[in-house]
């Protein structure tokens, strides 16, 4: 048994493989939420908003520590949906350019987030090829472009798409490049800064075990100078507490696209994710994903997927039919179903025994 797996709660049973879907519960985040969010209120009432704002202070800095940049560039959201909106609607609008370009393999809640900022005059355009191949995105980023967004990795395929590439297309053209990185951040190793990418997009709920509601965004200390977000509260201003209702400043840093009064919860819960997985490390965490997932493809053989896995994310994405299905299921294997395709992800808790059964079930059918 991995000894990684002493670290979270893992649901009974057999192998958990839904990394990609939500996490399994860390330890650490129990304790999180007693010290920073239950006992500063218990005790002080309305004077725990300096804990709770600690909380949140340390929340900024553990993305900063495990996905590179500084704790001012990254801002807590509810959901990944509503960063994206937010860090769309706040471009300031340029004549010529109103096509916001995704792919038609995003996450669907991606491209319902960017069609609705029709009434500000973008419309969505879904690219077609291979989100995987930077010439597909070479081939449809042209001046009328305003924004760019691809997945890091994709959710139905494991496919990884080649960011920095884009992100330099993106910014020949003039057009910003907002990633989407749910599907990686906390499996694949991601420095945001080297990229190029004027902003990102993420969760905590799945590969950083941070549980719902904890989403964030990053943004480039240049992209956010420009910004003007449309959507704002007393927690967007420069100074919170000035209760000025005739004086608003964007704060200079991520902070202006945060809103009015936060959440704090869900990101004290999901700190704890955080420093879980970058106490084991993300590099790890990888290494250990892609060792599991070897030993699958050595008893399954490569009619299921492809030995190398070089070009993918963390995720087994499987297309199988309804006999493969029940099998794994039979079997204890706790995975889900995306049209044709079967996902089972391999996380630190996961070990051998767990890569060694879906093997034997893939191999025997």
């Amino acid at each position: 048994m991995t000894p990684w797996r002493a670290l979270f709660d893992v649901p009974e049973g057999g192998p958990y493989l839904l990394a990609h879907s939500a996490g399994a519960l860390p330890h650490a985040a129990r304790s999180r939420i007693e010290t920073a969010v239950l006992q500063p209120w218990a005790t002080q009432g309305a004077g725990a908003w300096d804990d709770w704002l600690g909380a949140i202070d340390e929340f900024r800095m553990g993305l900063a520590g495990l996905l590179g940049g500084v704790p001012a560039e990254y801002c807590p959201q509810a959901n990944v949906s509503g960063a994206l909106f937010r860090l769309l609607s706040a471009m300031p609008r340029e004549p010529g350019r109103d096509i916001l370009l995704a792919s038609e393999q995003s996450f669907p809640s991606i491209g319902y987030a960017m069609a609705a900022l029709a009434p500000l005059g973008y419309r969505l355009e879904l690219l077609t090829g291979d989100p995987a191949d930077a010439a597909s995105w070479a081939a449809a980023i042209h001046p009328g472009v305003a924004a760019v967004v691809p997945m890091h990795v994709h959710s139905n395929s494991g496919a990884v798409a080649p960011v920095a590439e884009i992100a330099a297309l993106a910014r020949g053209a003039g057009a910003a490049s907002i990633v989407d990185v749910a599907q990686s951040a906390g499996v694949v190793p991601i420095d945001m800064p080297s990229w190029g990418v004027d902003a990102a997009v993420g969760s905590c709920l799945k590969w950083l075990c941070g549980g719902p509601g904890a989403g964030w965004l990053w943004a480039d200390a240049a992209f956010t100078a420009r910004a003007q977000p449309l959507e704002v509260g007393w927690f967007s201003h420069a100074d919170p507490f000035a209760f000025d209702i005739r004086d608003f400043r964007y704060a200079p840093d991520a902070r202006r696209f945060w809103g009015g009064t936060p959440s704090i919860a869900p990101f004290a819960l999901a700190a704890g994710g955080i420093a879980t997985v970058a106490g084991i490390g993300v590099p790890q965490i990888f290494a250990h994903n892609r060792r599991l997932t070897a030993r699958v493809a050595n008893r399954a053989g490569d009619r299921w997927f492809p030995a190398d896995r070089r070009g993918f994310g963390g995720t087994l994405c499987i297309r199988a039919d309804g006999a493969a299905e029940a099998a794994l299921a039979a079997a204890g294997c706790r995975f889900d179903r995306r049209g044709a395709v079967l996902r089972l992800s391999f996380h630190a808790y996961n070990d051998d025994a767990e890569a060694d059964l879906v093997g034997e079930v893939l191999a025997g059918l």
